[in-house]
């Protein structure tokens, strides 16, 4: 399954500064992990975007956003936003910003 390269190059520009950033091949697509935590990702032109339970709601009434069914089960906190939605640079760093301030403030976790 084939992902927007376009897409994943302007967030690999957008987290470049951002501390313990990693991107990793998966699901057909590229996520980009922060703090080992999947954080936002690219799945064929759609971005995902770990927003977390406390945003979940809030975020899906925003346009372009809709639930993401991965495999098609719903997974909350997680939402797709399509490309309409992150257009333009600042549209999409609210988004990284969002979920990044989001997997920050999960717990540690413990390296084996």
């Amino acid at each position: 399954m084939a992902y927007d390269e376009g897409l994943a190059q302007r967030i690999r520009e957008l987290v470049q500064h951002k501390p313990n950033m990693v991107e990793k091949k998966m699901f057909g697509g590229v996520a980009f992990m922060a703090f080992d935590y999947m954080c936002v990702g690219v799945v064929k032109n759609d971005l995902m975007a770990r927003v977390g339970p406390e945003a979940y709601e809030a975020a899906l009434k925003q346009s372009h956003v809709r639930i993401m069914d991965f495999a098609k089960r719903p997974m909350k906190g997680y939402v797709f936003v399509d490309s309409a939605g992150i257009a333009e640079d600042d549209q999409l760093e609210h988004w990284i910003d969002m979920c990044y301030q989001h997997v920050r403030s999960l717990p540690v976790k413990m390296q084996q």
